[in-house]
Parts: C-alpha cells; sequence; structure tokens
C-alpha cells in the first residue's frame, strides 16, 4: 500500500514538473510577447509595493515633518491664580510614551525692565525648547551656560543689542523687592510669531532670580495623530482635574488633512496604474492566443481537452505573475526610498510582509487579465483550424 501511495507522489510530481517545463518552454518561445507582458506587470507591481510602501510609512515621516511646526499639545493650570507644580509635571511627561515624546518644554512667564521698558521673560528646558521648536531661526548660538540668554529679535533690535552683549534685567521678586541680574546674549531668535517679543532663559536662572515658582504652561511635542492626541489630553484630564490639557489644533488638524488626502492620493494612483496593467496584460495575451490558434487546434485534435488548454494558459500567466511580482517587490522598495529621500530626506524600510502579498496580487491581477483572452481558446473548432479557415 505504502509503494503504491509513493509511487503515486512520484508520477503527481512527475507530472507537475512536465506541466511547468512545458509553460517555461511556451513562454521561451515568445520571448517579445511575453517580455511586454512581464514588464508590464513588473511595473505594475513595482508601483503597488512603492506605493503601498510610502502609504504606510507615510504617517511617520509626515508626523516627523509636522513635529517641526511646534509643540502639538499644552497643559495649563485650571486656576489661573495656580501654577503646575513640578510633581504634576513630571507625572504628565510619564504619561506619554517615551517612543512618542519628541521635546517637552515648561514655561514660567516674568515681567522685567531692561532700561527701563517692560518685556517678559521665558524661563524654560532650553533643550526642550529647541527640540519642540526646529523651526525657529537662531543667529548665534542657543544658551549652554549660565547667565546666557536667547533674544527675540524685536528685543534685540528695540535695544541694540547683539549677540555677545552684555545687559541687565530688572526683575520683582514676590516680596516686591527688585534684583538687577547681568546677562550675555548668546543668540537672537526670530520666528514671525510672539516669540521674537520674548526672552528666553533657563528655568534654573529664573527661578534663581525670582524663587522658587510653579509653571505656567507645559508644552509637549509629541509624534502621534489627532485620535492618539485626544486620547492622551482625556487621560490627562481624568487624571488631575486641576491640569487643562489640549491639543494645539492648526497643527494636529493640519497634519491629518494632509495625511487624509496623500493617502487617498496613493491609493487612486495604486488602481489606475494596476488597471492600466490588467489592460496591457490583456492585450497582450490575446495576441498570443490568435498567434497559437494552429497550435491550440492541434492540441485539440489530439485529444487536448478544453481545461487542458486553458490550463497551460493560466499557467503561463501564473509563471509571468510571480516573476513580475518578485522584481516588483525590489523595485518598489527603491522606489519608495527613493521618493522618502527626496521628500523627506530620510529612509523607509522594507516591509517583508508586503514581498508575498505583492506576489499575490500580481498573480490574481494577472489570471484575471488572462480570463477573457484565454477564454477564447474554447471556441477554437480543430477541425476549421486544420483546414486553414
Amino acid at each position: 500500500m505504502e509503494n503504491k501511495q509513493s509511487g503515486e507522489r512520484r508520477r503527481h510530481l512527475t507530472r507537475q514538473s512536465m506541466y511547468w517545463k512545458m509553460v517555461g518552454a511556451s513562454l521561451a518561445r515568445r520571448k517579445s510577447r511575453m517580455i511586454t507582458a512581464l514588464l508590464a506587470i513588473a511595473m505594475g507591481a513595482t508601483v503597488l509595493s512603492g506605493l503601498v510602501t510610502i502609504y504606510y510609512d507615510i504617517p511617520r515621516q509626515m508626523g516627523k515633518e509636522f513635529r517641526s511646526y511646534g509643540a502639538n499639545m499644552l497643559v495649563m493650570p485650571a486656576d489661573s491664580e495656580k501654577g503646575i507644580t513640578d510633581q504634576q509635571f513630571q507625572s504628565i511627561t510619564a504619561m506619554v510614551p517615551d517612543e512618542k515624546l519628541i521635546g517637552v518644554a515648561p514655561y514660567i512667564y516674568q515681567n522685567a525692565k531692561i532700561n527701563e521698558q517692560p518685556y517678559i521673560i521665558a524661563g524654560t528646558d532650553l533643550q526642550g525648547a529647541r527640540k519642540n521648536s526646529p523651526y525657529w531661526l537662531i543667529h548665534g548660538d542657543w544658551p549652554e551656560e549660565s547667565r546666557q540668554v536667547l533674544l527675540g529679535r524685536e528685543i534685540a533690535k528695540a535695544i541694540n543689542l547683539s549677540v555677545g552683549d552684555r545687559f541687565t534685567i530688572n526683575t520683582s521678586k514676590g516680596n516686591g523687592e527688585e534684583t538687577a541680574t547681568d546677562f550675555v546674549v548668546s543668540g537672537t531668535v526670530t520666528t514671525g510669531g510672539k516669540e521674537e517679543s520674548l526672552i528666553f532663559m533657563s528655568l534654573e536662572d529664573l527661578r534663581s532670580i525670582i524663587g522658587d515658582r510653579d509653571l505656567d504652561v507645559v508644552e509637549y511635542s509629541i509624534e502621534a495623530d489627532q485620535e492618539e492626541l485626544d486620547q492622551l489630553v482625556l487621560k490627562i484630564a481624568e487624571s488631575d482635574s486641576s491640569l487643562i490639557p489640549q491639543t494645539v489644533r492648526r497643527v494636529t488638524a493640519s497634519q491629518d488633512v494632509v495625511l487624509g488626502k496623500l493617502q487617498s492620493l496613493v491609493w487612486i494612483v495604486t488602481v489606475i496604474v494596476l488597471c492600466i496593467m490588467m489592460i496591457c496584460v490583456s492585450t497582450t495575451m490575446m495576441a498570443v492566443v490568435t498567434e497559437r490558434r494552429r497550435e491550440i487546434g492541434l492540441k485539440k485534435a489530439l485529444g487536448a481537452s478544453n481545461s487542458g488548454v486553458v490550463a497551460d494558459f493560466l499557467g503561463e500567466g501564473v509563471m509571468l505573475g510571480v516573476i513580475g511580482g518578485l522584481l516588483g517587490a525590489g523595485f518598489g522598495y527603491l522606489f519608495a526610498l527613493r521618493v522618502s529621500l527626496s521628500v523627506f530626506a530620510r529612509e523607509v524600510s522594507f516591509l517583508w510582509p508586503l514581498l508575498p502579498i505583492t506576489v499575490l496580487a500580481s498573480v490574481v491581477i494577472t489570471v484575471v487579465a488572462c480570463l477573457i483572452p484565454v477564454s477564447k481558446t474554447v471556441d477554437i473548432d480543430p477541425a476549421l483550424v486544420l483546414r486553414g479557415e
């Protein structure tokens, strides 16, 4: 019994091997036609693989790009007379996943005077502010040492200060006592916004002048879409009712709108290219069927069934789909990598699960494209063909 089953398996494998050899030989005899079909399949698979890679990588790339436009979440105290304690600040920050957090900058605002003119100091974590706002145009350097400040361009212009100049800031403590402290301008900032009318210094420097004081606001730059940010805002609000977290709608809404449009465009282009690919393959296979009418008629005259003839053509389509899909998956990654480097100046990773999906999609589309031409083989009358009619 075992020997019989083993023999049947060997015969089955032999028939399969002979079938694919015949399919390969048939493709080799019509190189020009089949290369045309293969190129169409490979191009379609390249676009499919490349655009799907871009589709799944767009949120990450665009999220990083939009983070350069500033913070997308703010946390403020519910009572304007109170601030955010350092303990509250640490608790809020702990709720943000480390892999999502781009930057965080707590702020304390303090009135001050320079040459008897009123200005506002923004004490902050300067490294966090730098990560939150990479779009700031800095002339000079960010403060790195104690008693260094970053001046807004409007202030620097008003009091005629430039990088390296020393000046005195007068501030008032809570008890009414006024202090005068010397600072050095490490750089000036240009943004076209309110930052140009502020004096930026470290929290440590500001607290050393005015004493320990709670935070006025905390700005977060988080790599997340609107839905994720809304969930985080709700989580913070539920954990501490004395805080008012909110998203910066102009940033997050713009990000979601742009992402939605880009992803829709990707799918539209993909569908159009795949339709063109099907038309090209179908046209090529129709020409092949027409050329092989005598061969098909001879096969039928020798006893080949309609299903056998159809299976031969579909086998050719499957083989073309597999080869074209493999080529397309590789070229698709190169295409996506080139687009990402050109647009975002960042690399994309190869999506391995996309390889079998691309090959399977190529095979399915190729087989569907072959159905109409191959169905014509059933109507071929071997007697008429062999008579030359």
